[in-house]
């Protein structure tokens, strides 16, 4: 546990020190192209991920790679922690969020985010959320980027399912975007606000991409991602150690059937 608490400290003051280097990075670089100064805020998300691989050991597999599409597509994730918002920058091209305004308060990391050409909604204010969603995304699918969505919205505990939202559904069909599904595990070994980041392999699924089509609507769409990715869940939970209990069991018995 000592170990455990070290790592997780060297990997804190890493993060400490290099945010404000990088943040600097993206302030000079505002004037230059999106695609230019997008280096540096992928670099920070890679540093930290290298250290949580390599100092924490915090490791991850990703299967169906091969469903990857080759053209800028909505990217429909699970959200159980802070590490997918690193890692799928690794897994996927180039990308943008879709992220509530109150991050851009944050210090430094909000500001640099704000660099980054998010997607920034107001949640309170649904109407103008989605409204915003359709005309920055577009913009951004101009650019060339990928959108990253959690349609969930905010983080689950491991188990648990929040409310899917249209919007990332509404962009594929309005944009004509494949809209790929991802399930992951990672809130069983970084739970939502932790200090503590624990050792282990988080293992990341993605999807066939759904194609948007005539004769099918964004609740469709939505309906057969939640449903995908809630399938997957099922069957890769339960192996950290911050798994949710009924997984926990499932995975037991069939370790001992086997």
């Amino acid at each position: 546990m000592i170990s455990l608490w070290i790592r997780n400290l060297l990997y804190w003051l890493v993060l400490i020190v290099i945010t404000p280097l990088f943040f600097c990075c993206l302030l000079l670089a505002a004037p230059l192209p999106r695609r230019t100064r997008h280096v540096f805020g992928v670099s920070w998300a890679l540093t930290l991920l290298w250290m949580l691989e390599n100092v924490i050991g915090l490791k991850y597999k990703v299967l169906g790679a091969h469903n990857i599409p080759t053209e800028p597509s909505v990217i429909c994730s699970k959200h159980q922690s802070g590490w997918e918002t690193l890692s799928l920058q690794k897994i996927f091209p180039w990308q943008v969020y879709v992220a509530k305004r109150e991050l851009a308060w944050i210090p430094l990391f909000g500001w640099g985010l704000v660099l980054m050409n998010p997607i920034m909604i107001n949640r309170s204010d649904r109407s103008r959320a989605n409204q915003r969603l359709l005309e920055q995304g577009l913009e951004r699918k101009r650019h060339g980027f990928w959108i990253t969505v959690f349609p969930e919205g905010t983080r689950t505990k491991p188990g648990r399912v929040g409310k899917y939202k249209l919007g990332a559904a509404r962009m594929a069909k309005q944009f004509d975007m494949p809209m790929v599904p991802v399930a992951h595990n990672a809130g069983e070994f970084w739970p939502r606000n932790a200090f503590l980041k624990y050792p282990g392999e988080i293992t990341v699924v993605v999807g066939p991409a759904i194609r948007p089509a005539d004769d099918v609507g964004p609740e469709a769409m939505m309906a057969e991602a939640e449903a995908w990715i809630e399938a997957r869940q099922r069957e890769i939970g339960g192996v950290g150690p911050f798994a949710d209990p009924d997984e926990k069991r499932q995975r037991l018995a069939q370790t001992a059937a086997a």
